[in-house]
């Protein structure tokens, strides 16, 4: 087995995914010509693809978010959500992961006539079907987008459907001139609901951002976080000596990270793959866990993304294990099922590869070298 091979087998937890951001591009064609949208550049699968990934890979977040115009345009009809949804799982399934929470924005789904509540419940149908069928869990995270002013409607709704598979509340959106902060109403609608907060920060604007999240909306995880390296103070070899305020208590109170690393680079964020602060975060202990952002727009899915990790940060599969615990600790669903997902698929799934491996070895050394290196 390669790395892919293994990769793709060993069971993953994805807690940062845009679910208008994953399409197929078949299914984008096919609900364009239902609804009769006209305005996609092209009728070819694979050019649409393409297209989108280069449009996408432009360095810069603005840019990267105008790809969401198509795909939210063919999501307006509670079928076409619904399906949506359900691919989404399936797609899931494909790529070995076993726990999925997808995010979307209601309100970018009422331009012909839906209500916030019909759009949540596409979705959600779409979810159902997909674990009956795939077997694969989920959470649904609903975002309130930070250029608009109903971010409390979004919060209440979120709470509505707690019961549902709505597992939590984002904030999302072009971060320059939004700060989190003037949306204290829905968060701490959302904290008096005892409900749950993840919120983009540290992408496009700096470790400020991250520390509103926080300290002023009660963030319990964070989008990104790139920004974050800004307060770990590092020598002239690359060294780290020491933490800011900020760092060190998102270090202490183990405040999840959602890293996504193509997308990462395809807004800006980071210039080159090698700069990005995972391999700091990751060798200074805080919890990093690792995602798609947007699969269509970055050309990528999980294992793609881990054996990125792996190319440029040298993780091995005893690092992708610990992530992946990571990533299901800091799941927004019960203890006692995050708990199942580790002992119960986690752990069994990583010792079956690990015995796979070990019968498929010949020479002596070889096993080591594949779990080590991968």
């Amino acid at each position: 087995m390669n790395a892919e091979q293994i990769i793709r087998a060993i069971p993953k937890v994805l807690l940062h995914d845009h679910l208008d951001g994953g399409l197929r591009p078949q299914t984008i064609l096919e609900l364009a010509s239902d609804c009769k949208y006209t305005k996609l550049p092209t009728s070819d699968p694979l050019e649409l693809a393409e297209w989108f990934h280069r449009g996408a890979n432009k360095g810069n977040l603005v840019e990267f978010l105008e790809g969401f115009e198509h795909t939210t345009a063919v999501m307006q009809t509670k079928e076409a959500l619904e399906r949506v949804a359900y691919e989404m799982m399936e797609d899931m399934k494909t790529d070995g992961v076993v726990y999925v929470e997808t995010r979307f924005a209601p309100v970018f789904h009422t331009n012909k006539g839906l209500y916030l509540d019909d759009a949540v419940r596409a979705v959600l149908r779409g979810l159902d079907r997909g674990r009956a069928d795939f077997g694969v869990g989920y959470g649904l995270i609903l975002c309130g987008m930070r250029n608009m002013k109903n971010t409390l409607e979004i919060a209440e709704l979120a709470v509505n459907f707690r019961k549902d598979g709505v597992v939590g509340f984002d904030l999302a959106g072009e971060e320059g001139g939004y700060p989190p902060k003037k949306h204290i109403d829905a968060f701490q609608f959302i904290q008096r609901a005892n409900f749950n907060i993840t919120i983009h920060a540290g992408e496009a604007f700096g470790k400020e951002s991250i520390w509103q999240a926080i300290q002023w909306c009660g963030a319990h995880r964070i989008g990104h976080a790139t920004r974050l390296i800004e307060d770990i103070i590092q020598d002239d070899k690359g060294e780290v000596i020491g933490f800011g305020e900020l760092a060190q208590y998102v270090l202490d109170k183990r405040i999840p990270l959602e890293i996504c690393l193509l997308s990462n680079l395809h807004t800006g964020a980071v210039d080159k793959l090698e700069n990005h602060p995972f391999g700091v975060f990751y060798k200074e202990k805080f919890r990093v866990t690792i995602n798609t952002d947007d699969r269509l727009m970055s050309d990528t899915n999980l294992t793609k993304e881990f054996l990125t990790a792996v190319e440029y940060f040298n993780l091995n599969l005893d690092d992708i294990e610990k992530i992946t615990i990571n990533s299901m600790k800091s799941a927004f669903i019960p203890y006692k099922e995050r708990l199942y997902f580790i002992y119960n698929i986690i752990k069994p799934g990583y010792q079956t590869i690990r015995e796979k491996l070990l019968s498929l070895q010949t020479k002596s050394g070889e096993y080591e070298e594949t779990i080590h290196k991968l």
